[in-house]
C-alpha cells in the first residue's frame, strides 16, 4: 500500500464465497469487492486506505453452525493483520453473528442476526508503521545466563506510583518514565516480561458480571497494541500514536539495559466458544482458523476455542506477528501462553511441529528469546521438558518443589509432626537446573557429558501472575476467590502454601512469614537456570488470598508503592540477592553440573553435603526429615558454598573450606538478615533458624598450602 492508500489487499478465507473491504468515512461506508481468489486467499486492488482510515471486512458464505460455518455479512470484522483498532470496547449484542438477548445469551438453535453493526463494531484503522522509530542499536542483547526476568503488567506497574505523572500512570509511557526505569535498574533486573499487550476483549461471563479481563489473555488482534494502555493523548491522536508510544517505551527500556519480553496468546482468540462473539476470525472462516471436529470447536485452552496451528494460514499469521513485534516494535523475546497448543498436530504434541520449527529457524528471529508455557488443558497437555533446543520453558516443577521444601514440609511438620515427603531430593534437583526434565529428550548417541539443552532451558519461578503472590504464599493455606464471581470454584487448589499458624494477616507472624518469603527468593536467585520474579513480590504485595485475580483491574492487582520499614527491609534483601547472583558466576552455570573435583577447580562441578560437611548418602536423599543441605560449587574465582536449612532451631554448619584449599570466607547473602554468624577460625556457620546463606571464598590458596585433610573429603553421592 502506498502513501496515497492505493495498492493490493489480501486476506485468507478459503470457505468464504466473497469478501468486501469496507471503508468508513464520516458515517458513510464504501465497499470494495475482492474479486480474486487464489489458494484460498481473497485479493484485489483497493484505494482510500490512507493513514487514519477506518475500515473492516464483510464475509459472505453459508450459515451452518452445525458445520462450524457462521458467515454473516451484516457484521464488520477486524482485519487480523491490522496494526491498529479504533477503540477497545466492552462486548455488545451487535458483536455476535447470531441473535442474543441483553445478557448476551443466544437463541437456540443459533440464528443469523439480521442487524448491521457498522456503527458499533470495532474498526481496524490504517496505522503508520515506522520501523525507524525503533532503534536496534539500543538492544541490550543480554545472554540468558545473565538474565533476570521481572513479570509485570503495563497498567498495574505504574498505576499507583506517585513518582510518575498522573497522566502517564498505568500506560506504556508510564513504564518508560524515568521513575519506573530507575526502579527497575536499582532492583537489578535485566528483562521485563509484560503480560499481553495485544488488543483484547472481555469474556462473555465477565461482561455479565460487570468485571473485566485485566490480565489480557483474550486476544482480538495479534498486531495491534492494546489502546487501553496508551496515554489519553496517544489515544486521542489515534492508533499510529499508540504504536509509537509502545516503540518509545521499548527504546527507553533498552537504553537502560532492560530487555522486553512479551507474553503472547496465539493459542486462542477472544471469540470464545460457539456462542461467543464474531469480531474477526470466526466471521472470516471459522473452520480454517479454529480447530474443529465435525463442526465442534476443539478446546485445548479452556477458553472455548483453539487456533488451529495445522493451518498454514495460522502459521503464517503467527510468524508475521512475531516478526513485526521483534523487528518493527523492538521486543527481545516472547513467552508463549499454553504453548503445547501451538505444537499440536493430528497425533498430539509434536516437538518438531512446523510452527515451532519456523520460530527457531527464522533468521528474522535470530537472537530473540523464546519461552514456552509448556502445557495446555487438552489430553497429554503437560509437556515440560519436551520442547526443542533453542526454547526455554516455564518450569512448574521448580515452583512446586521449592515451595514444597520451604512451605509444604513446614506445614506438614506443624500439622503432622513430621514432613511426609523427601523434599531435600527435589530441592537439590531443581537447584541444579532440573536435568531430569531437560535432558530426558536427549538423543541416546550424544557424546558423553553433552546435552542438547542446558539449565538455561529452565525459567525458574516460585510465583507468577496466576496463583498466590509471594506474601500470600506465606499468609494463606487456602485460596479466597469469591470476588471473582464463580463461588470460589476458580483457581488452583494446589498452592503448596503455609500460613504459619493463622489464616490471613497477623502482625505477630510477620517476622516468620517474611523470613520464609526471603528463603524462597534466595533459593530462586541462587539456582541454576533463569530466575523470574513477579512484580510486587519484592514489595510484599498481597492479593488478599486471591490466587486467580485475572478479572480485577484495581488496587487488588496493581503494584502498591506504599512504604514501611518492613517493605523496605524486604526490598533491600531482594536487591542484595539479585546483586549476589550477578556477582557470582558460580550461580549462573550454562551447562549442567558434574561431580566437583578437589584437584580441578574448573567451573561446572558441584558437591552435596550435610551439615557436618560429610557427603549426602543415598538414604539421606530419601529421608523426609532431612531439611538441611550444603552445596559446594568451585569456580575460578573461589569456592561458593550455598547453605539451605529449614530446621526450626539454631544449628551449627561445618564448611568444607580447608579441604578445598579455599581462600578466606565471607557471607555474600544471608536470608536471616544477620542471624547467620560465620566463624572463620573454625570454618563453621551458626544459624538461628530457617535460612539460606551464600558463603564465598576470596579466591584460592596456593596448592602447596592446601590442608592435608583434603583427601578425607567424602566422595560425591550418587547423581540425582
Amino acid at each position: 500500500m502506498n502513501e496515497a492508500g492505493v495498492g493490493t489487499y489480501s486476506i485468507p478465507a478459503p470457505r468464504a464465497e466473497r469478501i468486501e473491504l469496507c471503508i468508513f468515512d464520516a458515517g458513510r461506508e464504501r465497499r470494495i469487492p475482492l474479486p480474486h481468489v487464489d489458494a484460498g486467499v481473497h485479493w484485489g486492488a483497493v484505494d482510500g486506505l490512507t493513514e487514519g482510515t477506518h475500515y473492516g471486512l464483510r464475509a459472505y458464505g453459508p450459515w451452518a453452525p452445525e458445520l462450524g460455518l457462521v458467515f454473516n455479512p451484516n457484521k464488520v470484522l477486524v482485519d487480523p493483520y491490522g496494526h491498529g483498532i479504533d477503540h477497545a470496547s466492552a462486548l455488545l449484542e451487535s458483536m455476535f453473528a447470531h441473535t442474543v438477548d441483553s445478557a448476551l445469551r443466544p437463541t437456540q438453535p443459533l440464528e443469523r442476526d439480521p442487524h448491521d453493526n457498522a456503527d458499533s463494531a470495532i474498526h481496524s484503522v490504517v496505522t503508520r508503521v515506522n520501523p525507524d522509530r525503533f532503534d536496534p542499536a539500543l538492544r541490550p542483547r543480554t545472554p540468558l545466563r545473565d538474565t533476570i526476568i521481572y513479570e509485570a503488567h503495563v497498567r498495574g506497574f505504574s498505576k499507583l506510583n506517585p513518582d510518575v505523572p498522573p497522566e502517564l500512570r498505568g500506560t506504556y509511557a508510564g513504564l518508560a518514565h524515568e521513575a519506573s526505569i530507575a526502579y527497575l535498574r536499582e532492583l537489578g533486573i535485566t528483562a521485563i516480561e509484560l503480560l499481553p499487550i495485544h488488543a483484547a476483549l472481555d469474556e462473555v461471563h465477565l461482561t455479565r458480571l460487570g468485571l473485566s479481563n485485566y490480565w489480557g489473555y483474550n486476544t482480538l488482534s495479534f498486531f495491534a497494541p492494546n489502546p487501553r494502555y496508551a496515554t489519553q493523548a496517544a489515544r486521542d491522536e489515534g492508533p499510529s500514536a499508540v504504536l509509537a508510544e509502545v516503540q518509545d517505551m521499548i527504546n527507553a527500556l533498552h537504553a537502560a539495559g532492560v530487555e522486553v519480553i512479551l507474553d503472547v496468546v496465539y493459542n486462542h482468540t477472544a471469540e470464545g466458544a460457539k456462542d461467543g462473539p464474531c469480531v474477526s476470525f470466526r466471521g472470516l472462516d471459522a473452520r480454517e482458523y479454529y480447530w474443529q471436529d465435525s463442526g465442534h470447536l476443539a478446546d485445548f485452552t479452556g477458553t472455548g476455542n483453539t487456533l488451529d496451528a495445522r493451518s498454514p494460514y495460522v502459521v503464517d499469521l503467527v510468524m508475521r506477528s512475531l516478526r513485526f513485534w521483534a523487528n518493527t516494535v523492538g521486543v527481545d523475546g516472547f513467552r508463549f501462553d499454553l504453548a503445547t497448543t501451538l505444537a499440536r498436530g493430528e497425533h498430539g504434541f509434536d516437538a518438531q511441529h512446523p510452527l515451532l520449527t519456523a520460530m527457531r529457524t527464522d533468521p528474522a528471529l535470530a537472537g530473540i528469546k523464546l519461552v514456552a508455557e509448556p502445557w495446555d488443558v487438552g489430553s497429554f497437555g503437560w509437556q515440560t521438558g519436551n520442547f526443542p533446543a533453542g526454547m526455554s520453558e516455564w518450569n512448574d516443577s521448580y515452583r512446586d518443589d521449592i515451595r514444597g521444601f520451604w512451605l509444604s514440609s513446614t506445614r506438614e511438620l506443624s500439622e503432622n509432626g513430621a514432613p511426609q515427603h523427601p523434599y531435600i531430593r527435589d530441592l537439590a534437583t531443581r537447584f541444579a537446573g532440573s536435568a531430569d526434565i531437560f535432558r530426558r529428550a536427549d538423543p541416546h548417541d550424544l557424546p558423553e557429558g553433552r546435552s542438547m539443552r542446558s539449565p538455561l532451558a529452565s525459567i525458574n519461578f516460585v510465583t507468577a501472575h496466576d496463583g498466590f503472590t509471594l506474601t500470600d504464599l506465606t499468609t494463606y493455606n487456602d485460596k479466597h476467590n469469591l470476588a471473582n464471581g464463580e463461588d470460589g470454584r476458580d483457581g488452583t487448589e494446589n498452592n503448596r502454601s503455609f500460613h504459619h499458624g493463622t489464616e490471613g494477616p497477623d502482625a505477630a507472624l510477620e517476622a516468620v512469614r517474611d523470613r520464609s518469603a526471603r528463603n524462597l527468593l534466595a533459593t530462586l536467585l541462587t539456582s541454576a537456570g533463569v530466575p523470574m520474579i513477579t512484580a510486587g513480590d519484592e514489595r510484599l504485595r498481597t492479593q488478599e488470598g486471591n490466587n486467580n485475580a485475572y478479572c480485577h483491574d484495581g488496587p487488588l492487582t496493581w503494584l502498591s508503592w506504599d512504604s514501611s520499614e518492613r517493605i523496605e527491609r524486604h526490598l533491600a534483601f531482594t536487591k542484595a540477592a539479585i546483586a549476589a547472583r550477578r556477582a557470582l558466576s558460580s550461580l549462573r552455570p550454562s551447562t549442567f553440573f558434574d561431580d566437583a573435583s578437589l584437584e580441578d577447580r574448573e567451573p561446572g562441578g558441584i558437591r552435596w553435603l550435610k551439615g557436618d560437611a560429610s557427603a549426602m548418602s543415598h538414604a539421606d536423599w530419601f529421608n523426609p526429615e532431612r531439611r538441611h543441605l550444603s552445596i559446594a560449587i568451585p569456580n575460578h574465582d573461589g569456592l561458593t558454598i550455598v547453605v539451605m536449612s529449614n530446621e526450626q532451631g539454631p544449628r551449627e554448619v561445618r564448611l568444607p573450606a580447608s579441604a578445598w584449599g579455599a581462600g578466606p570466607l565471607s557471607i555474600a547473602l544471608d536470608s536471616s538478615l544477620g542471624g547467620a554468624r560465620l566463624d572463620r577460625a573454625n570454618e563453621s556457620l551458626h544459624l538461628d533458624g530457617p535460612t539460606v546463606v551464600v558463603v564465598q571464598s576470596d579466591g584460592w590458596r596456593s596448592p602447596a598450602s592446601r590442608d592435608e585433610s583434603a583427601d578425607n573429603l567424602p566422595a560425591h553421592p550418587d547423581k540425582l
